[in-house]
């Protein structure tokens, strides 16, 4: 026990010793949270004599989960099965793995990513004969999101027999949405919100599937829980009760994700959840200096919704954070770059230690210009993300045949290399699946020798396909792909097309696979594998050339650098103006979390950057409101910034956005009386948070209105 607490602070050493019961770690950042959260686990395996098999670890991306296993590995021994370390999607797909066929569907169903999504949606668009349109792409794809928001659908798709017809559908929209409802369920096919609903379907009604799970998880962890949505937040839940052992961690400073669902009140409000739960917070924070933490908690202070904290550095001073305001972009770039020659000419600093921040992606131009002037290397994170290359969704088709046989990837590769099978021949194979009720690979092989057929390459693709699936067992992961590139002539095929790049990402794929087959020292299977692949969403992969790196805040989150620069900190970009209109106060506070979230990168230096000049609207820039809710005293100004632009600038954020905060005791609580100086008297039926208003049924009106909370003349009866 005394080598697992080793090297940790109090309330790490608390953290890890905590097994039973609701527990929720406060963690700020650079407070060391997967060091205790790893060793809490090993905690769990080694003193308390739990088996792996019997803990859920939750979080939020492939990768964390990856470097997760590997670090406890090192600490519980490496045979141990430590499969439950994973993603919220990844512990849905063991679950339908396992358990899906009591909902009719195969056990082999397909995980479905964007570019399949979309795959399904061209065919649909050329069944119907509809114009093929991104725009109509994006909407029909964020209807089908809307669908899924809830669960009434999944019953549709689990039915045995035929769905409802498309014609009943209603407009052109919902006839397209049940056509590819329709195209899902006959390639088995499940997208990411698919996996919870699904779940949650599943639980519901087989509730000995539901107790199967309980029984089995003893204890349960999530990582980054501010970062919970309400299906997430309720699975974890429903998993915990029956042994009501549930350990949370993370900082609601650092919610940046509430536009896609994220809702920090299951962290702030823990307690209101589980009435005997315990709270820990890490305070000790080993990434930055003090004067960079200084300015993060004086910045992060202003918001209401939060957990109160102070983040205590435990490195020595170092120097003070500089604001730099300059006229232009263009002065703005230049200085940038100039400090960034400075940083690397006297301290020797590697461009891989720096990086630069910022709001939106059309922000790094400008900076992206005067980089390649000065002849200095940069990478982008967050842009053309490496699974979705087109190579790379090739080379995963094929591994996704030899396992599944399935239509989706059979529709990707059969003509790569050509092989003579084009639209019309793919037709009659998409006629006779159909009627036959086969796969599309089953009704190849079923009509090899027709008419239709007998001069193309299907038979060498059946041959090389069986060859695959019968040595699949007898070969790693990376064995077998390279192979499949091999005997499918797809390798060949992409040597004679001479681009280098895509036979780099090709190689670079093949290594991926055999690190992950080193780090896990383990023998994974190509079901592992593919379920693994399939829900990596992450630009993360290592970077192995010394360049600055640029990307916008929400890629940043997670990572660490000792010289970050934010650029472009104007009013309207950080905070954003639409986040502002559209969530007012809620908005404002997850900006100013956002902006703190780029603070706490930084471990030695912090440059924020802005200028002067329009916008692309055309308005006037200032510099944003949270370098003026800072005091001066917690940075060095460098460049002209006059009181006259300091006032307008103050001016203007007071005229667009209400800048004073109300203290919590003087908002009221749903069912309070209260009275309106027009209205009259009333009572207040709901307290929308995110929206900051009371809906408030008056008496004498018919209806409810929203009244802003921060309307001064409502007073309370």
């Amino acid at each position: 026990m005394e080598e697992l607490l080793d090297g940790l602070n109090p309330s790490q050493q608390e953290a890890v010793v905590s097994t039973e019961g609701y527990v929720r770690v406060i963690a700020g950042a650079g407070s060391g949270k997967t060091r205790a959260l790893t060793h809490r686990y090993a905690f769990i395996v080694n003193e308390l004599g739990i088996d792996p098999a019997n803990i859920l670890s939750v979080t939020f991306t492939n990768k964390a989960a990856h470097e997760m296993r590997r670090r406890v590995k090192k600490l519980i021994g490496g045979e141990q099965d430590t499969g439950f370390i994973t993603t919220y999607h990844g512990f849905c797909v063991r679950v339908l793995r396992e358990d899906i066929h009591r909902l009719f569907y195969p056990k082999n169903f397909v995980i479905l990513d964007v570019e399949d999504q979309k795959i399904l949606l061209r065919e649909i668009f050329e069944d119907m004969g509809l114009k093929l349109n991104d725009k109509t792409f994006k909407r029909i794809l964020d209807k089908i999101g809307i669908l899924k928001g809830n669960t009434h659908y999944v019953q549709q798709m689990i039915l045995r027999g035929q769905m409802p017809s498309v014609e009943e559908s209603g407009d052109l929209d919902s006839q397209i949405i049940q056509q590819y409802l329709k195209k899902q369920k006959r390639v088995y096919g499940l997208d990411f919100d698919d996996l919870l609903n699904f779940v949650f379907t599943l639980f519901e009604q087989n509730k000995e599937v539901l107790e199967k799970w309980q029984d089995r998880l003893f204890y349960i962890q999530v990582d980054e829980f501010q970062d919970s949505s309400l299906k997430q937040f309720e699975l974890v839940k429903m998993l915990a009760e029956k042994q009501g052992n549930l350990f949370v961690v993370g900082d609601p400073d650092q919610t940046i994700y509430e536009w896609r669902g994220a809702d920090p009140k299951y962290m702030v409000d823990f307690e209101n959840y589980f009435t005997d739960a315990q709270t820990i917070f890490l305070k000790e924070n080993y990434r930055s200096t003090p004067e960079i933490l200084s300015l993060g908690n004086a910045l992060i202070r202003n918001n209401y919704f939060r957990v109160d904290k102070d983040m205590l550095p435990v490195n020595p001073s170092g120097v003070k954070v500089v604001h730099y305001h300059g006229k232009d972009e263009i002065q703005e770039a230049k200085w940038i770059v100039s400090r960034i020659k400075q940083l690397v000419e006297k301290k020797r600093a590697n461009l891989s230690e720096i990086a630069i921040l910022y709001r939106a992606n059309y922000l790094s131009r400008f900076v992206e210009q005067e980089l390649i002037a000065e002849n200095i290397e940069y990478t982008i994170f967050g842009g053309f993300k490496f699974f979705d290359r087109l190579e790379i969704k090739d080379a995963l088709a094929h591994l996704r045949m030899i396992a599944f046989q399935d239509d989706l990837s059979f529709s990707r590769i059969i003509n790569v290399p050509k092989r003579q099978i084009g639209k019309k021949r793919m037709s009659f194979l998409r006629e006779k699946a159909e009627e036959e009720g086969r796969s599309l690979y089953e009704t190849l092989k079923k009509y090899a020798d027709h008419d239709r057929l007998r001069r193309t390459g299907a038979q060498s693709f059946i041959d090389a396909i069986e060859y695959l699936k019968e040595i699949r067992s007898r070969r790693k992961v990376s064995e077998l792909l390279q192979e499949a590139m091999q005997v499918t002539g797809y390798e060949a095929y992409r040597r004679e097309d001479g681009d280098q790049e895509r036979l780099d990402n090709m190689t670079e794929l093949l290594h991926s696979i055999v690190q992950y087959e080193q780090t896990l020292g383990e023998d994974i299977d190509l079901d592992e594998y593919l379920q693994m692949v399939s829900l990596y969403t992450d630009n993360d992969r290592a970077d192995q050339i010394d360049s600055i790196k640029l990307m916008t805040i929400h890629t940043a989150k997670g990572l660490e650098y000792p010289y970050v620069f934010v650029i472009g900190m104007s009013e309207s970009v950080l905070p954003n103006v639409r986040a502002i209109r559209q969530r007012k106060e809620r908005g404002l506070e997850e900006e100013r979390r956002l902006a703190y979230v780029a603070v706490t990168r930084a471990e030695q230096e912090l440059y924020l950057t802005e200028s002067e000049g329009f916008q692309n609207g055309g308005q006037k820039k200032y510099p944003s409101r949270f370098i003026f809710e800072v005091e001066d005293r917690f940075y060095d100004r460098i460049g002209e910034l006059d009181e006259s632009l300091i006032e307008e600038a103050k001016e203007y954020i007071r005229a667009s956005h209400r800048l004073e905060k109300e203290p919590s005791g003087d908002f009221f609580e749903k069912g309070t009386r209260v009275k309106h100086p027009v209205f009259g008297e009333g009572s207040i039926q709901e307290v929308d948070e995110k929206k900051n208003n009371y809906l408030v049924f008056f008496d004498r009106l018919k209806a409810p209105r929203p009244i802003s909370r921060n309307f001064k003349k409502l007073e309370k009866l």
